[in-house]
């Protein structure tokens, strides 16, 4: 399975998917713990990848969204953004309402 393949795998198994550094128990870096904590904070299941562990995934997931940071934040498939966009739809509760709307929450 290639990079690409294995990507879109984890997506379409995974309805809350946060390609992240470090792993939700023990993020890596601040960017990755603000997106992880906000998940946590609206208390829905969400899968974790460490993009530490492979180098081919950490470039691979900015390929394949054509995103050039991470985390990065898909929902039901579909690729929601970064950091600061998630921090962002949080606080004016669009987050939520999207959660709410794909009945995550």
């Amino acid at each position: 399975m290639n990079t690409k393949e294995k990507i879109s795998k984890l997506i379409d198994e995974n309805e809350i998917c946060l390609f992240m550094k470090g792993t939700p128990d023990s993020p890596q870096c601040g960017f990755s713990m603000a997106v992880s904590n906000v998940l946590k904070h609206l208390n829905v299941n969400f899968k974790g990848i460490n993009v530490l562990e492979d180098e081919n995934l950490r470039q691979g997931i900015k390929d394949f969204s054509d995103w050039p940071t991470i985390p990065q934040l898909y929902i039901k498939k579909e690729f929601i953004g970064g950091c600061d966009i998630v921090k962002e739809m949080f606080e004016k509760g669009e987050l939520k309402k999207l959660l709410t709307e794909k009945k995550l929450i």
